[in-house]
Parts: structure tokens; C-alpha cells; sequence
């Protein structure tokens, strides 16, 4: 997993985490957290993506 993978699911576990945290009475701030954990989990996926590493192994065996 790359640096900037890990980057964003702690950060994603952050941002639920804070969601949970926030009281009831503040609905928009509960969503923006929610909001806010999909972006990174979708930057989390995107940065597992690019950064696999494919091998070539030009001799087939």
C-alpha cells in the first residue's frame, strides 16, 4: 500500500469517526463529515489503483 493510500483511509476513519462524534443537533456538520469521508474514501481507492505495480515477466514458463 503507498504512503498516499494510507494517507487517506486514516483519514477516512477520521472523518467517520467524527461523524459519530458529532451531537444530533448539528445535522449539517454530520453530513459534511459523511460527505467528506466519501471523498476520501474515493480518493483512498483511486490511489490503491494507481498505485499497483504491475510485473512483467517476459518468459513464460
Amino acid at each position: 500500500m503507498s504512503k498516499s493510500a494510507l494517507s487517506f483511509a486514516i483519514l477516512t476513519l477520521m472523518a467517520v469517526v467524527v461523524s459519530y462524534l458529532i451531537p444530533d443537533q448539528a445535522p449539517a456538520f454530520t453530513t459534511l463529515a459523511r460527505i467528506t469521508a466519501g471523498v476520501f474514501f474515493t480518493l483512498f481507492i483511486a490511489a490503491l489503483i494507481v498505485g499497483r505495480r504491475f510485473k512483467f515477466d517476459p518468459v513464460l514458463r
